[in-house]
């Protein structure tokens, strides 16, 4: 028996709190799924500039949010009696990019199509009308959405282990180590030297005598250091 071809849907929510609720009665449905879609997802670096070396340190700054783009032929010419496209599509989909006055933003949207899921809200749309009936009303059109991922701060936080030292701890200097160095490997943050110089007294950061034992403080009671 051959499976049933299962339709793209987007399901229109709503914010409770900082999650989005659904309801499966409230969707659009497209009679034509798309031939391809893109999930993409980058992320931000910085530059910190130690003294002594010839390069930055290039280092993670902060993640952005996945964003889902997919091209979709919505028709009424051969599915909907030659409705006014605007009307039977159009206009829905303009809805999810206006602000929602029970929650002031506009509503949060779920992609499904198959195993694919996507949670986020529409950031453009794109319009293309195609076909026309010989009065000129549009029965045909290409429609290009971009979603922007919707990923709430305590999902993210339940996702991420952070495995920054949350007890001090202590480093006998070897040949090599710079501040910097310890910093990195025990913050992640090279310009958190600052805070190690500061905790061991030390004000030539360019000068470590090995064998001797510095303290590496706990980021739990350590404000982050921002470059000055």
């Amino acid at each position: 028996m051959k499976s049933e071809e299962k339709k793209l849907e987007i399901l229109i929510g709503t914010l409770k709190g900082n999650k989005a609720k659904f309801d499966a009665s409230n969707s659009i449905i497209v009679a034509l799924n798309p031939s391809n879609y893109s999930i993409e997802k980058s992320a931000n670096y910085t530059d910190s500039k130690i003294p002594g070396l010839d390069s930055p340190v290039t280092q993670y700054a902060s993640g952005n949010a996945k964003t889902l783009k997919l091209e979709l032929l919505v028709d009424t010419y051969t599915f909907d009696k030659k409705q006014d496209i605007r009307e039977a599509y159009i206009d829905r989909f303009e809805k999810l990019i206006e602000v929602d006055g029970e929650i002031h933003a506009p509503p949060p949207c779920k992609v499904v199509w198959g195993t694919m899921e996507f949670v986020g809200f529409l950031q453009s749309i794109q319009k293309t009308y195609v076909m026309f009936l010989g009065d000129g009303t549009p029965v045909r059109a290409r429609l290009n959405l971009q979603f922007k991922e919707y990923n709430p701060v305590d999902i993210q936080l339940k996702k991420t282990k952070r495995h920054s030292p949350d007890k001090r701890r202590h480093h006998i200097v070897k040949d090599g180590d710079s501040l910097w160095q310890l910093a990195y490997q025990a913050y992640g943050d090279s310009r958190q030297w600052r805070v190690l110089a500061d905790e061991n007294n030390i004000d030539d950061p360019n000068i470590l005598h090995p064998g001797d034992v510095l303290t590496i403080p706990s980021l739990t009671v350590t404000p982050l250091v921002k470059d000055r």
